[in-house]
């Protein structure tokens, strides 16, 4: 299988999570500013989780810049990080509607460590499909960029139990870490 079919379905996929995300946002009830205030949670979410998805797409596109040969173990490990992913919008729209309480915060946290851990699968199982010398191998190394950010879910995840802004914050951290491409795989790949 050629890997532009599974590019193609997979940017649909983000682009339907997307959609999903911003047809959730409803309108205010009120004609001034005060009650588009009311809605300042959930629009704040619905920013980072477009980050977030605009990432991962970003990501996504440059690591199958490495990929010669797609295996049925790819398409799987492709599926299991999308099935992740859609779960973004119900996280989102919890945790924006509830103010960031600390239950939905932890719940927000939880879709995106389970995408990073998949997104981890991902990777190996295109190295293990490309073998030891693969350009993906030599590119991303030992990956501590790959195993902080989850290292940093889990504590956000925890913390949103004790101090939950603390666990936006981790949340926003993980973002920036991730928002320029992987230079690492464009190095490689050039």
């Amino acid at each position: 299988m050629g890997k532009a079919r599974l590019e193609a379905f997979s940017d649909g996929v983000i682009a339907i999570i997307i959609t999903i995300m911003v047809l959730e946002l409803r309108p205010p009830h009120g004609a001034d500013f005060a009650a588009l205030r009311e809605l300042t949670p959930t629009f704040l979410s619905y920013i980072l989780s477009f980050v977030y998805l605009g990432i991962y797409w970003s990501n996504h596109h440059h690591l199958f810049h490495t990929v010669t040969q797609v295996t049925g173990g790819i398409l799987w490990a492709n599926l299991h990080l999308l099935f992740w992913l859609s779960l973004v919008p119900f996280a989102t729209g919890w945790m924006g509607e509830n103010h960031f309480a600390p239950v939905p915060t932890a719940i927000y946290g939880v879709p995106l460590l389970c995408a990073a851990i998949a997104y981890t699968i991902l990777v190996i199982v295109i190295i293990h499909t490309q073998g030891p010398h693969s350009k993906l191998r030599a590119a991303i190394g030992r990956d501590f960029k790959g195993k902080i950010s989850i290292l940093i879910y889990v504590v956000a995840i925890g913390f949103a139990f004790i101090y939950e802004s603390f666990s936006h914050l981790l949340y926003v951290l993980v973002a920036m870490m991730w928002l320029i491409p992987d230079p690492r795989i464009e190095r490689h790949t050039a």
